[in-house]
């Protein structure tokens, strides 16, 4: 792509009109692709705005003129951003021109290239059966390439979906990863707090066998050292989530990637820590109880 003495390399696809109503990508500023546009060859072009910003700047890049191979165009339209895929490449990096121009003007020099078609992008109506739609697709693409029935197909026929579920699938899979890393993290902080109460009751015996012995039933200090326990569980978990917070916002600023937390993740995460305190708490909490106020009194 040139324009005055600014040059770019990208990408250059010749694209029927209904290319931008299936892939919904709508324009910023002037126009898309029209039928008259792709009947008469036109020599226009709608540009990413990755190549908008590297050719224009901040300046209005309708109706100037780019060369593309050399080949004068006029610039009709800029295309809405749209950011990276699911692998990394940025889609906006672009430059989309009709296919009937692309065909006579760009790849038609290119022998054997003068009427190919490399990409065929295929929207479904709502509600219809993928399996079937790609069945039906795949039989129309060997009758038009008359291929022979035991023959394989000199074509692929790819469906987003499917790379949506290994992409899923690979997620979950980190999911799960991460799941049992914290769940290990738990259970030795769970332990950890578990053995705090209990050297904690057997160095407060007297004293407990002291409160019995004053009229404090035994719910009273299942619930003292269960709240206790809490206690330590929550310290930790609002320590935790602090240095959550501050490790996503380092991650934002230094990384230059963008994170999201959520209220409800560090509700169910404070939450979560009360829990811990509860089920490993419960069974210290539980000994202080059942201890004889006799037996806890003469405790050395």
């Amino acid at each position: 792509m040139i324009h005055g003495n600014l040059n770019w390399g990208t990408s250059v696809a010749g694209v029927t009109p209904e290319w931008f109503e299936v892939k919904e990508w709508p324009v910023t500023a002037g126009r898309l692709i029209t039928v008259e546009d792709h009947k008469a060859a036109t020599k226009v072009a709608v540009l990413g705005q990755t190549v908008a910003s590297k050719l224009f700047g901040d300046a209005d890049p309708i109706d100037a003129p780019i060369r593309i191979s050399r080949v004068p165009f006029t610039v009709v339209g800029v295309l809405d951003l749209k950011g990276q895929n699911p692998w990394g490449q940025d889609q906006d990096d672009i430059v989309m021109v009709p296919l009937s121009t692309a065909r006579q003007k760009l790849f038609g020099r290119i022998p054997g290239q003068a009427r190919a078609v490399w990409v065929i992008t295929v929207k479904l109506r709502d509600g219809e059966d993928r399996a079937e739609a790609e069945s039906q697709i795949r039989d129309l693409l060997r009758q038009r390439h008359r291929l022979p029935p035991d023959s394989e197909d000199d074509f692929d026929l790819r469906n987003p979906h499917d790379a949506i579920q290994v992409q899923q699938a690979a997620s979950d899979t980190m999911t799960y990863l991460l799941a049992a890393i914290a769940s290990v993290s738990l259970l030795v902080g769970g332990i950890g707090i578990m053995n705090i109460m209990l050297i904690s009751v057997t160095e407060r015996t007297r004293e407990i066998g002291l409160r019995m012995a004053v009229g404090a039933r035994r719910r009273d200090i299942l619930l003292q050292f269960l709240v206790e326990a809490i206690m330590l569980s929550l310290i930790g978990g609002v320590l935790g989530i602090a240095m959550g917070l501050g490790g996503s916002h380092a991650i934002s600023y230094f990384a230059d990637w963008r994170t999201l937390i959520t209220v409800d993740a560090v509700l169910f995460a404070f939450g979560f820590a009360a829990a811990v305190g509860i089920l490993f708490g419960f069974y210290p909490a539980r000994k202080a109880a059942r201890l004889n106020p006799v037996e806890a009194l003469g405790y050395e």
